[in-house]
């Protein structure tokens, strides 16, 4: 199913927007597209709606199964414009997840169990968001993959993340709510502008009248910008990306400076959620 931009899926396409959980995949580029599809519609969401220029091909497999929106992504604010508007237009109540292509959400057990099992008990928490952790996917070989993109030879880093205080506009540390950094960004900090350094989104959330997000990946309610409730940890996860690596491989004020983004603590990725639960980047709660 096809829509020509937003407005028309709002009007037109509601039904699909019923269906929930809904995955909101934006799509810069045409990069592991099918891949990423594939993957979320094996966690079990609701709806797969991908949001894309109108120039793209979406792929035959799964072409059929998701809901495709012309959209111009590559505009600056866009991803915050589309997502409010979105927000505004599903049930109260709807459960989220909004990512880019060449990225791949995992969640604890989530070749076990599906996303709609894990956002009820989510749910039963009195949680109505849940934050994720961008981790830095990389090729082995920047020699062999000039983008940095090989679902094959994906390494990620072992170790280096680290959290600081949150502060508030009065210079506060905001109770149950941290800045996370570290992969990429941290490495090659010098080439990420200081107010995209941050590796934590919440990515996953449960809409409700007047929620907006602000366009820096959280949210105007100041719950859902805490990792756990007051009273003990929560299910947290992990938005495994590409898309760092690839853009510093194709920027060209990056790329002459960066040979391999391989270092000691690089390892490969197994493609698993036990591999993130045993490195402690994502958290299984009470969940088990």
């Amino acid at each position: 199913m096809r829509f020509t931009g937003l407005d028309h899926l709002l009007q037109a396409g509601a039904g699909h927007l019923k269906t929930g959980p809904l995955a909101l995949i934006f799509v810069e580029d045409e990069i592991e597209l099918a891949s990423t599809l594939r993957h979320h519609l094996s966690l079990g969401f609701g709806t797969v709606v991908a949001l894309m220029p109108q120039t793209f091909a979406l792929p035959d497999d799964p072409g059929a199964e998701v809901v495709r929106v012309d959209c111009d992504t590559t505009s600056e604010g866009t991803l915050a414009t589309a997502l409010n508007r979105i927000i505004r237009g599903v049930p109260t109540g709807t459960w989220i997840y909004y990512g880019w292509n060449a990225e791949y959400l995992f969640y604890p057990f989530c070749e076990d169990r599906g996303v709609g099992e894990m956002l009820a008990f989510h749910t039963e928490e009195r949680r109505q968001a849940m934050l994720a952790y961008v981790i830095d996917l990389y090729a082995e070989d920047l020699g062999a993959t000039p983008n940095a993109v090989s679902r094959e030879t994906a390494h990620l880093d072992r170790s280096g993340y680290y959290a600081l205080a949150r502060k508030d506009a009065q210079g506060l540390s905001q109770e149950r709510q941290l800045d996370f950094y570290g992969g990429l960004r941290w490495r090659f900090e010098e080439h990420i502008p200081t107010d995209r350094r941050r590796i934590d989104r919440i990515s996953i959330f449960q809409t409700q009248p007047g929620l907006i997000t602000q366009g820096d990946y959280r949210f105007n309610i100041e719950e859902y910008n805490t990792y756990a409730c007051p009273w003990h940890h929560n299910i947290t996860a992990a938005i495994c990306s590409f898309r760092t690596a690839k853009a510093l491989k194709l920027n060209p004020g990056s790329t002459f400076d960066i040979d391999t983004f391989k270092w000691h603590n690089s390892m490969p990725f197994e493609w698993s959620s036990r591999q993130l639960l045993d490195l402690g980047l994502i958290e299984p709660g009470q969940w088990f």
